[in-house]
């Protein structure tokens, strides 16, 4: 975290501004020197010091008041070009995966829970929702995931590879939030690729049977399927769009009536999160003019859905055909 305080800054007390945030959240009765003595675990004197401003916050006590009454110092201290982000667990073991679904689900959850909430997903691949059950392809999606985080797992095949069931159960919350809150999802013609080559590649590395490769492919099949019943069960919930004109970017946003949280991906799994309102508004603005962009599936003629799943079944057949050659060819 970056925190710049700067005591001599003529047009602005931070001290004050923090004040100020938290006493929006309390109570007219409620005492604030009470309040701040009880949070920092000091006398009543010292926190009427520093609410008076006699003394001034140490960093590690604005740290704990922003945790505690949930205030965004970004958007208190920076300056618009800063801004304050919170980060995923770094991820080389099934363990800290795990925590990362754990926390993932946690966060999703407090966010939406009890709020009208919408989802906004820009799918550079498929969106990780979609691999939320127990299939062939939830277990293969962590695979790779750990083959690409942990150099060591290159020594485990496919098939030997095993998850724990509380792993399974954590994906499953995230599945629920996300088929209960309002989701638009922005896909195109290359949203599939990396699925595909993620499996050539683990079959090609005599890591990946040819029958598991076979079943994947399949269970992506089942996933365009979904995505295309989705589309014609008119539910107003679910929104995707084609969009030809630009490269996505796994950038994911989520809407409530009280604020915006961006979640942008760093690494293969790992996101930046913030809530900072300016970067979160710009964002939410760049996503609307996507889909202003972009062809909304859900409104489409069978002609033009058609047409763009099929050529997302076209590929995993062609990638069918190229695994089964490959064997053919061997003989």
């Amino acid at each position: 975290m970056y925190i710049r305080f700067c005591e001599n800054h003529k047009r602005m007390n931070y001290q004050d501004l923090l004040l100020t945030q938290i006493r929006k959240q309390i109570t007219a009765a409620t005492s604030i020197n009470d309040i701040i003595a009880t949070v920092l675990n000091v006398s009543y004197d010292a926190a009427h010091r520093r609410v008076s401003g006699k003394s001034k916050f140490s960093i590690d006590e604005t740290l704990q008041l922003a945790n505690h009454f949930n205030i965004s110092l970004d958007n208190l201290y920076l300056k618009e070009e800063k801004i304050i982000v919170q980060k995923t667990v770094e991820i080389s073991t099934l363990k800290d995966m795990l925590q990362y679904f754990k926390n993932s689900a946690e966060q999703i959850s407090n966010l939406t829970k009890n709020k009208k909430s919408t989802l906004y997903y820009s799918a550079k691949d498929i969106p990780l929702f979609y691999f939320m059950d127990s299939t062939i392809l939830s277990k293969f999606k962590a695979y790779v995931w750990l083959n690409l985080l942990n150099s060591s797992m290159t020594k485990v095949r496919f098939e030997q590879f095993i998850i724990d069931e509380s792993f399974l159960a954590y994906m499953q919350k995230l599945k629920v939030i996300y088929e209960e809150v309002e989701v638009r999802e922005i896909w195109n013609d290359t949203t599939i690729n990396s699925s595909l080559q993620q499996i050539l590649y683990f079959y090609e590395a005599g890591m990946l049977d040819l029958e598991s490769a076979n079943a994947l492919c399949e269970d992506l099949n089942r996933i365009i399927n979904l995505v295309q019943q989705k589309c014609n069960n008119k539910n107003e919930n679910f929104s995707i769009y084609y969009n030809e004109l630009i490269l996505l970017n796994n950038n994911m946003l989520i809407e409530t009536d009280e604020k915006l949280t961006m979640f942008v991906p760093y690494t293969l799994l790992g996101y930046f999160i913030t809530d900072n309102e300016t970067a979160c508004k710009n964002v939410h603005q760049f996503f609307i003019q996507q889909i202003n962009n972009s062809q909304p599936l859900n409104q489409s003629g069978i002609k033009e859905q058609s047409l763009f799943f099929n050529r997302s079944r076209r590929k995993i057949a062609y990638y069918k055909e190229k695994l089964n050659n490959e064997v053919d060819l061997l003989f």
